[in-house]
C-alpha cells in the first residue's frame, strides 16, 4: 500500500488534516479515522474483534452468522438486568455488546481526528516503530440516513457462501470493550458470498438487515451508552464481510513518525485531548494522573 502522508511533527497533522483531507468545515463530505498504534501493515489489519479467532474462518457462512446471532442473543438475555432502556434493535444490542467487549463485527471509528491521533500514540513509550491515523474514504452507508430513507436501500446477504478469515489489529479503541495486542498474520480471501434467498425486493428504509445480514459495510452511530462513547465522538462500522480486513481501496493510511509520538503526546495533553477527557471516569482519572505524573513527571 502507497503511503500518501508522513507525518513528523503536531502541526504537520494538523494541515494534513484540513488542507488534504478536506476537513475544514465547509460542507466537505464526512470522514471517519482510526488510530493504531501498529500499523496494518505490521500484522494488524483493519478487521473487527470478531476477526481475531481464525476458527471461524472454516465454518460455513451459515454457522458462523449463526454462532454470532446465538451470541448476541444470550447476552441480549441478561441485559434487562443491567440496563435501565431494552434496546429496540440488534444493532443497539451489539453496540453494548461491543463496548462491553463482546468480539463483533463491529470496528470502533471516530469522527475527531484528535481522538485517532490520541489513539495512535498514547501508548507508544519504548518502541521504536511509526503508528498510523486511518481516514475512512470509501463513504459507507450511514444506518441513520437508511432508517430515515434518505439513502439507497441495501438488500441482505444470503447463507450459500464461506469467506476466509484474516487476523486482527492492535486494537487501539480496545477501551470501548476490551485490549488485545497479540499481533497476527492476515490472509487474503477471493471469495464473495452469494445469494440463496430471494433478494429480489430491497429492503425497505423501516426493514433494515440485522448487522449479521448487511451485504455492504454501514455506518452506525451507537447509543451513548457510555460517557467515553460521547467524549471520543466514536461511531462504529458494521463490517458485511467481517473475516476480511477494509479494502485498502477504503482508506487512506497517515503514518505518525515514532520521533514525533512525545511532543504529541505533550499537545495533545495541552489541549484537552487526552486521558481524563476522553475517559471521563476514575480509568481516565488515572490514566491521567499516570502521565502527568510519572510518564513526563509533570505539574499536577
Amino acid at each position: 500500500m502507497s503511503t500518501p502522508f508522513e507525518i513528523e511533527s503536531f502541526d504537520e497533522y494538523l494541515n494534513t488534516i484540513h488542507s488534504e483531507l478536506g476537513q475544514n468545515g465547509e460542507g466537505k463530505r464526512r470522514l471517519y479515522f482510526r488510530g493504531q498504534s501498529k500499523r496494518a501493515t505490521e500484522g494488524y489489519p483493519l478487521t473487527p474483534s470478531v476477526a481475531r479467532y481464525p476458527y471461524l474462518e472454516k465454518l460455513p457462512l451459515a454457522e458462523r452468522e449463526c454462532k454470532e446471532a446465538e451470541v448476541l442473543e444470550t447476552f441480549s438475555n441478561h441485559l434487562l438486568t443491567y440496563v435501565q432502556h431494552r434496546p429496540q434493535t440488534a444493532w443497539e444490542e451489539l453496540a453494548i455488546a461491543q463496548h462491553h467487549g463482546l468480539p463483533t463485527r463491529f470496528m470502533d471509528w471516530t469522527t475527531n481526528p484528535l481522538v485517532a491521533l490520541y489513539f495512535a500514540v498514547r501508548n507508544t513509550s519504548g518502541r521504536s516503530a511509526d503508528s498510523a491515523v486511518y481516514a475512512l474514504i470509501s463513504n459507507p452507508k450511514r444506518y441513520a440516513d437508511l432508517k430515515r430513507g434518505q439513502a439507497a436501500q441495501v438488500k441482505p446477504v444470503g447463507d450459500a457462501a464461506t469467506e476466509s478469515a484474516s487476523e486482527p489489529e492492535d486494537d487501539a479503541y480496545a477501551d470501548f470493550s476490551t485490549d488485545d495486542s497479540t499481533p497476527v498474520a492476515a490472509t487474503t480471501d477471493t471469495t464473495t458470498p452469494t445469494d440463496s434467498a430471494d433478494l429480489s425486493a430491497d429492503v425497505g428504509p423501516l426493514e433494515l438487515p440485522t448487522p449479521f445480514k448487511i451485504s455492504e459495510n454501514i455506518i452506525y452511530d451507537p447509543p451513548h451508552v457510555s460517557p467515553r462513547i460521547r467524549a471520543q465522538d466514536g461511531v462504529l462500522l458494521a463490517c458485511w464481510q467481517p473475516m476480511r480486513p477494509l479494502d485498502e481501496k477504503d482508506y487512506l493510511e497517515i503514518v505518525i513518525k515514532q520521533a514525533a509520538h512525545e511532543d504529541i503526546r505533550r499537545r495533545l495533553d495541552k489541549y484537552g485531548v487526552f486521558d481524563k477527557q476522553l475517559f471521563p471516569d476514575l480509568d481516565g482519572i488515572a490514566k491521567w494522573l499516570k502521565y502527568r505524573a510519572y510518564e513526563i513527571n509533570g505539574t499536577i
